[in-house]
């Protein structure tokens, strides 16, 4: 696989990786365009990208662990996933509930199975910021998500850390 040099944005070749994008449609337009990006993204890279929605940002981890189980059983282990999603802060406490508590439990669930993951919970003002971080025209933050799950898979596989 293709490394990057610092400030450049690497062509990952990852053939024949399997990765799983679980989603919030809470706010559906973000979703979608973060699932493109990411759709994009995965393709670029020869990876295929497996789905499963879930109603908002909390629901996400859970969906995950138990996607994971149920791929590891049938024999079908995924390579990485991707968190797509989005907070936008409101009137009350629950934004930093909800933000907080789903990154954490994500990188919990991350390191404690030593799993590549790229997270792309956006967590905002207002849904004009979401939108320009999800779309894959311009923040694309879905690719991102699913190049920085590459890298991990890369690492997993031997790759060398520079």
């Amino acid at each position: 696989m293709a490394q990057a040099q610092r400030g450049e944005t690497a062509k990952i070749d990852a053939r024949g990786a399997r990765l799983l994008a679980v989603e919030a449609r809470f706010y559906d337009g973000i979703g979608a365009m973060l699932l493109e990006g990411a759709r994009k993204a995965a393709a670029a890279a020869g990876a295929t990208l497996d789905l499963v929605s879930v109603p908002g940002a909390l629901e996400i981890p859970a969906a995950l662990a138990i996607a994971l189980d149920d791929a590891d059983r049938d024999g079908r282990p995924y390579d990485g996933a991707v968190a797509l999603g989005c907070v936008v802060r409101g009137e009350t406490f629950h934004f930093e509930i909800v933000a907080g508590e789903s990154a954490r439990a994500l990188m919990d669930l991350s390191v404690a199975r030593r799993f590549p993951l790229g997270n792309a919970i956006l967590t905002v003002e207002t849904l004009a910021q979401a939108e320009e971080r999800a779309d894959p025209a311009r923040g694309d933050k879905g690719g991102e998500a699913v190049r920085a799950a590459l890298a991990l898979v890369a690492l997993k596989r031997g790759a060398r850390v520079r």
